[in-house]
């Protein structure tokens, strides 16, 4: 894959380097519509290949943010045509890396060394590349390094990127309404945390340890002293990225294990740490020979106030859902109905909200879940497309919905599409 020489880090440059797609774009409908001038039966499926192709060349030049926004959309099947997500997915741990000269530059800025100063031997072409850093590979003696460098710039492009990707992140996160700046402001704090590699580090060690007991999950050592706020050192796992291991074949008994793994330590994170890994997506796991689950990247970590939890995962207890009285009660408590709201609208949003709860969680409400079959998440896309078709819904005014959960909705659709795109049976088992 080509090597970047630079990244545009500037407000004027980024900004120009969207309006650049924007006019790619506006090219693409045009020769569209002059194709489907000519021949009638023209199909939509080379416009969505041109225009994602031009969008995703756009933000993986400019990465940060605004390749973290095609990361998040990759992870959902029927938000977007297929061209888009086959593209972004890239975003996801294959990007275009950058150059060399751009690691030395880093590495002298934060360690005041070259890589070969720090370690014996550092390979000069990044393996992994995604849309914060890229992984390269580096020893010392016997001992294999995964060495996590921040792309320049990044950290100080996070406010002003989410402000050109605002009207997009908006429909990603599918926020309406006027009031929608405590969500940006949340999503920005995580971005900018996400920059913090020492942070990340931290966190990493804490949550690592909290969970070495859990089956089948493995988890580098990290290594302070070859750390930085912008240059991330840990042991190598031996293994291949999650979405590798699916494309191997494996048998169901070996697809529910590893499953398995990854629902066991997402339930312990989220009902014991109260604390969680809130960036599931294949990139980010790493399965080994011997068929364990190494976690990797704890840059996004989501911590979850004890009084949202309560609420929030009420709301997905079929109980909580048939008790009318209760359901209600937790809906205006978390602003999923509102106090203007009127007569009319608040019986459509209860119904919407119940629809969409019970399908939500049903995994937390069986002992065993098939997250192969296909048809759950259809229903769920297809009753969202309905939601989304809806005059009173459309029309009500007034974002809804905590903050709190923007990051908590992310990590349940990410885990429940990193265990549909692995094909595993689970033991999720109703929590008492």
């Amino acid at each position: 894959m080509k090597e970047q020489i630079k990244i545009p880090t500037s407000k004027i440059q980024r900004a120009a380097s969207f309006a650049g797609a924007g006019a790619k774009i506006g090219g693409n409908y045009l020769k569209y519509y002059i194709k489907k001038a000519v021949n009638s039966d023209t199909q939509r499926d080379e416009l969505n290949e041109d225009n994602a192709e031009d969008i995703y060349d756009t933000l993986s030049k400019l990465k940060g943010s605004a390749l973290k926004v095609a990361q998040m959309l990759s992870m959902d099947k029927n938000l977007m045509p297929k061209a888009y997500q086959d593209k972004f997915q890239l975003a996801q741990f294959s990007a275009p890396p950058l150059s060399y000269p751009l690691v030395l530059k880093t590495f002298q800025q934060e360690l005041g060394k070259t890589p070969l100063d720090v370690f014996q031997t550092f390979g000069k072409n990044a393996l992994h590349a995604a849309s914060i850093g890229q992984v390269h590979k580096a020893t010392i003696d016997d001992k294999v390094y995964a060495v996590k460098v921040q792309y320049p710039g990044i950290a100080d492009s996070v406010s002003s990127d989410l402000k050109l990707v605002k009207p997009l992140a908006t429909r990603i996160l599918n926020l309406k309404g006027k009031d929608i700046d405590k969500y940006f402001k949340e999503v920005e704090i995580k971005l900018l945390e996400e920059t913090d590699y020492k942070l990340e580090l931290r966190r990493s060690n804490e949550i690592s340890k909290a969970c070495a007991h859990i089956p089948g999950v493995i988890f580098p050592t990290y290594h302070s002293q070859y750390s930085s706020a912008r240059i991330l050192c840990m042991d190598w796992i031996n293994g291949v990225a999650l979405s590798e291991f699916v494309k191997q074949n494996p048998t169901q008994e070996e697809r529910n294990k590893i499953g398995q793994a990854i629902w066991d330590f997402y339930m312990f994170q989220i009902f014991e740490l109260m604390k969680v890994h809130a960036d599931p997506h294949p990139g980010n796991f790493i399965v080994t020979k011997d068929l364990q689950l190494g976690v990797i990247d704890f840059g996004c970590v989501k911590e979850i106030d004890a009084d949202f939890h309560k609420d929030y995962f009420m709301l997905l207890d079929s109980e909580s859902i048939e008790n009318d009285d209760l359901f209600t009660k937790i809906l205006y408590k978390l602003e999923y109905l509102l106090k203007e709201d009127n007569v009319q609208i608040v019986p459509i949003m209860k119904h919407a909200f119940k629809d969409m709860l019970v399908l939500l969680g049903k995994p937390f409400n069986a002992d065993i879940f098939d997250f192969a079959d296909d048809t759950y998440f259809k229903s769920i896309y297809d009753l969202g497309e309905k939601f989304s078709k809806m005059t009173e819904i459309k029309e009500a005014n007034g974002a809804r919905g905590p903050q709190d959960a923007i990051y908590i909705n992310r990590t349940c659709f990410g885990l429940y599409s990193v265990l549909n795109i692995l094909g595993a049976n689970v033991k999720t088992g109703k929590r008492g």
